[in-house]
């Protein structure tokens, strides 16, 4: 164990230009910590603040360099990097410049291995390891120990799941889906993936958990896509929420209910909320002019209606909101107008709606946020979108529409009104709750029981952090307010957009004809997570991140551990007789398994992963350092020391699969089915390692977890999905002729051979196998060869060796 412990730590001892940038971005998260202040020189943003971000961004835009350790400076940096014109230089000039040419250096430099542990430590994770007190050791081996006596009896399963007095009850929605169209890669990580995951986690901790979603299905969308495609609404409604629901079901998301919004509980609900605002004096009636086609003869919905946006220039904003800058917008505002319908240019007119006074509720709101925003998990983004809408000041809201489809306003005089989507879309969590359950209330109007979390994207957070939020204190109901709101910034595709009309793009629906498993498409979506910024789909890294990190490091850790069990001990694990190292082994193990909590608890869902791909790395290094292959075929000792390091291995793989359950639901079924892993240990996931399967347990068949996705496979679907960007090839994975990739690319191939060659460096340090050595260096040698290929610099004639 000790020189798997060196092997750990092999390549640090050049960690002092590292130590350096720690220390001072350690005194900038105190600097700002002490003022209690956001930015450097106050309460706004200044050009020192510019300056400094400018200057740190080529080396903070990696979130290992970023710790959420360092709250003050996280915030700090994800408030300046989510305004427009931070958001613009990061584009054109240090995404493309800065990053490009500073990977290089840090390349040079040791990985910042603390920044993704347990928490910020000037020292190596060596110094850690060995400085772990024989009291955490000895703890961590006595309740690996115990096994499964430590396990407490599965929750009894209910139905309908209702708060229960006295446990954690855990409430989570994922923001309803528009129902008029097909979901892409980004909407899935966005809402439902990563609710799924935290739901997963939240029943493996055995909180009391209820999962909801469901189709958004009134407004103007469903109107226009009823009429493109010459169906009444309803019809429009069904066939799409038909066409959601099987998509979430390929991906194996776990909804408690998945529901839809035209029901009478929606109408039933919403009017009551209404109701109560009117009489209390929350609603105003005003004029307010509006575009109507003469052609058509109708007032125009925002999504009826296409123009140049007011704020920033773009030439497709909705009536409602523009999508490139995120601002709402009224309809009268855009600049060159069109009906999207006939494609006329409407003429403004009156016409009689109502308001949601958010001023006279500005107040209520503060208070519930000042209350509810210290020690809550709201992202820093859904911070930042909050604190902007409250510094301009709140104004009075529209909440109807000239509509037909949708919520009937119950007011005299508003007969030919519905109520606005975004008025009574949120609404529909209470009202899904409410056709599963006629107990509905338990959880929507008891605050006091229930942990409410919600997952969108960032566009969504005014509605749910804000809108909602004060139509529920308005109404003096006693209902539950959102207590961890988790928004993501957006997920490109390649370089570009998705777009369905264009055909760019992996939409749900095409997923699953890729011949990738769900599970696959799972772990890569939440691998690149976009938590702090925004982040790219992209096929290369796709591969890279498949044939890596799952096929070579995760599966082969887990194959490997399963297949020394059956090879040398006929399928059943042999008796573990723990050393002083194999013990500070089961503690590291633990903790990292408590720091994988720390992050799902806060809701650091990508975070949480690598901590799973770590313990595979130590654990494949663990039986590289000890080779129980060898060991099996010399003395009894020697036969002894084999069977305990497979008999913790095998443990090892024991706990990946419950902490991947979460992740990827089937791949950890089929290990724990291989492993035949005891039933409680298969849905309860403590926060001590714990030996699951002990001597005598007898495990299942084996067999590989992965398959390894090839170049001409991947370069097929990038083609197949490129859509009009097919003009322009994109780089293959392998090409004969130079060229240049894109600098993402470039990076991920960068990364790639950091990796690898750290890889080679350990085994030569442990003077490994001859053959295991070589086929490392040619993996090695390959990825070079793409580098310079992705970088269009000329491939190099190896040098022949001289004759003796």
């Amino acid at each position: 164990m000790g020189s798997y412990r060196a092997a750990v730590v092999q390549g640090k001892k050049g960690e002092d230009v590292l130590g350096l940038v720690r220390r001072a971005l350690t005194h900038i998260d105190q600097s700002l910590s002490r003022r209690s202040c956001p930015f450097l020189a106050g309460e706004t943003e200044s050009l020192a603040d510019v300056v400094l971000w400018g200057a740190l961004y080529p080396l903070l835009q990696d979130p290992a360099y970023l710790p959420e350790e360092l709250g003050a400076l996280h915030s700090w940096f994800q408030t300046l990097s989510s305004q427009e014109p931070c958001q613009r230089a990061a584009e054109t000039v240090l995404k493309q410049q800065g990053v490009l040419a500073l990977r290089p250096y840090l390349q040079k430099q040791p990985q910042p291995g603390s920044f993704e542990g347990r928490a910020v430590s000037n020292e190596p994770e060596e110094e850690e390891l060995a400085t772990l007190s024989e009291e955490e050791i000895s703890m961590a081996v006595t309740a690996w120990e115990k096994g499964l006596e430590n396990l407490p009896p599965l929750r009894p399963q209910q139905n309908p799941v209702l708060p229960v007095a006295g446990e954690r009850n855990v409430l989570i929605t994922s923001a309803l889906p528009y129902v008029n169209n097909v979901p892409h890669l980004g909407n899935i990580i966005g809402c439902v993936l990563s609710a799924d995951v935290f739901a997963r986690y939240s029943r493996l901790r055995q909180w009391n958990t209820l999962y909801l979603c469901g189709t958004d299905e009134y407004g103007t969308a469903t109107e226009t896509k009823a009429m493109e495609e010459g169906l009444t609404p309803q019809e429009i409604c069904d066939k799409y929420h038909a066409i959601h629901a099987n998509i979430y079901r390929w991906f194996n998301i776990s909804f408690d209910i998945f529901g839809r919004t035209t029901t009478p509980q929606q109408t039933k609900i919403t009017q009551d909320i209404f109701q109560r605002l009117l009489t209390r004096g929350f609603v105003l009636e005003d004029t307010v002019e509006q575009l109507r086609c003469e052609r058509c003869a109708r007032f125009l919905a925002d999504r009826f209606v296409e123009g140049v946006c007011p704020f920033c220039g773009y030439e497709e904003a909705r009536g409602d909101q523009c999508d490139k800058c995120g601002k709402l917008i009224n309809a009268i505002e855009l600049k060159k107008p069109q009906c999207k319908v006939c494609r006329s240019c409407p003429v403004v007119k009156s016409s009689r709606h109502l308001f949601l006074d958010l001023p006279k509720l500005e107040k209520r709101l503060e208070e519930w946020l000042g209350k509810t925003l210290p020690g809550s998990d709201w992202t820093p983004n859904a911070r930042f979108i909050i604190r902007s809408w409250l510094r301009d000041g709140l104004k009075p809201r529209c909440i109807t529409r000239d509509l037909k489809w949708g919520t009937p306003v119950p007011l005299k005089g508003f007969e030919d009104k519905v109520f606005y989507v975004w008025f009574d879309a949120t609404i529909g969590y209470l009202s899904i709750t409410a056709n599963y359950t006629d107990q509905w209330e338990r959880w929507w109007k008891n605050p006091e029981q229930v942990n409410l979390y919600q997952f969108m994207a960032k566009d969504n957070v005014p509605f749910h952090g804000l809108v909602f939020p004060c139509s529920a204190l308005g109404a003096e109901d006693n209902y539950t307010l959102v207590s961890h709101l988790i928004a993501t910034e957006y997920l490109n595709y390649e370089d570009g957009k998705f777009s369905k009309s264009r055909g760019v793009g992996v939409f749900g629906d095409m997923a699953q004809d890729t011949g990738i498993p769900a599970d696959i498409w799972r772990f890569y979506l939440l691998y690149i997570r976009p938590e702090g910024q925004d982040s790219a789909f992209s096929w290369t890294d796709m591969l890279l991140k498949n044939n890596s990190e799952l096929l070579n490091n995760l599966g082969n850790f887990i194959n490997r551990a399963g297949m020394f069990v059956s090879k040398f001990f006929g399928g059943y694990v042999p008796e573990m007789v723990l050393t002083s190292d194999d013990r500070r082994l089961v503690a590291h193990v633990t903790l990292e398994l408590q720091h994988y909590h720390q992050l799902l608890e806060k809701v650091r869902i990508r975070e949480a992963l690598r901590s799973i791909l770590t313990i595979s790395r130590h654990g494949n290094q663990y039986i590289q350092v000890n080779e129980p292959w060898k060991r099996i075929k010399g003395s009894e000792a020697d036969r002894q020391r084999a069977g305990t390091v497979t008999g913790l291995a095998v443990n090892i793989a024991a706990l990946l699969s419950v902490m991947l359950q979460p992740y990827m639901p089937t791949v950890s079924a089929t290990i724990q089915a291989q492993l035949q892993l005891p039933l409680p240990a298969c849905s309860i996931l403590l926060t001590n390692f714990l030996c699951t399967l002990p001597a005598g347990h007898q495990i299942g068949t084996v067999s590989p977890l992965f398959q390894k996705l090839e170049n001409d496979q991947i370069e097929s679907l990038r083609q197949r999905f490129g859509g009009g960007q097919a003009q322009v090839p994109p780089m293959p994975v392998v090409v004969e002729a130079a060229a240049t990739a894109a600098p993402r690319q470039v990076q991920v191939l960068m990364d790639e051979v950091a990796r690898q060659g750290n890889i080679v460096r350990e085994l030569k340090a442990q003077k490994a196998d001859k053959n295991q050595v070589a086929a490392e260096v040619a993996k090695l040698l390959d990825l070079k060869k793409q580098l310079a290929l992705a970088e269009g610099k000329p491939l190099e004639t190896p040098k022949g060796k001289k004759k003796k």
